[in-house]
């Protein structure tokens, strides 16, 4: 049975209070490599680091508190077009939210380039899927970031069910709340818990100032070992 969407919002509006949406608009500043750096010093890098899901091409970036969504996949014919429920993730998701699905890596589609410019149109900031996706070129001309395990062209109408929106899910192997910070870029996706996700966000700006301030540095001529040295985690 499908969970409703937990969070409070107004008729077309935001699950982003006025906090999560500052952190998320300092964390969309940040590198996930940098934040990696920062996760180390909370002993969270391997809790948080999603392993395999990439970008679908380059260029994309998004961050954003989770919307969750878990689904089911079987054989063709295992479930309707009903189940498939497209249009409930993405009614589940406001302006800034990142939808994530959580598929178990299966090699279906979930998500398409209609879906990819309805999502835009709405101001969701992206979607990261533990499964697949396709109309990659479309998401590209519509400039929405998607990050995922598969591009496929295999749909998942009938061979997937949308079990659950607003739960706990495990997505490429880690653990996502609702409301956690998603951050997605060309090297990949870090998931910051919602209860830790300020100091993380302020630890990480720490040393993205320190690799601004390295980049000036060499530009005035100071040699890379100078900068290691000087700059001791970029």
């Amino acid at each position: 049975m499908l969970v409703e969407y937990s969070h409070n919002r107004e008729q077309q509006g935001t699950s982003m209070t006025d906090d999560s949406r500052d952190l998320a608009q300092r964390a969309a500043k940040i590198a996930t490599a940098t934040f990696a750096n920062a996760l180390d010093d909370f002993g969270l890098a391997e809790a948080c680091i999603l392993p395999t899901i990439k970008s679908v091409a380059p260029g994309m970036r998004c961050a954003g508190p989770a919307v969750t969504i878990r689904e089911s996949v079987g054989a063709p014919g295992t479930y309707t077009s009903a189940d498939f429920r497209v249009g409930a993730i993405i009614d589940a998701a406001g302006p800034g939210d990142v939808i994530v699905i959580a598929g178990g890596g299966e090699n279906v589609s979930t998500f398409g380039g209609m879906a990819s410019f309805a999502s835009k149109k709405k101001g969701i900031a992206g979607l990261v899927a533990d499964i697949g996706v396709r109309d990659v070129e479309e998401m590209v001309e519509f400039g929405f970031p998607v990050f995922a395990t598969h591009l496929t062209p295999l749909t998942g109408r009938t061979r997937l069910k949308v079990e659950a929106v607003g739960e706990t899910v495990e997505v490429d192997g880690i653990s996502v709340s609702p409301g956690d910070i998603v951050v997605a870029d060309g090297t990949g996706v870090v998931v910051l818990p919602r209860d830790k996700a300020a100091e993380i966000i302020a630890n990480a700006e720490v040393y993205s100032a320190d690799d601004a301030a390295a980049i000036e540095d060499l530009d005035a001529g100071l040699t890379f070992l100078e900068a290691m040295a000087k700059y001791t985690r970029i």
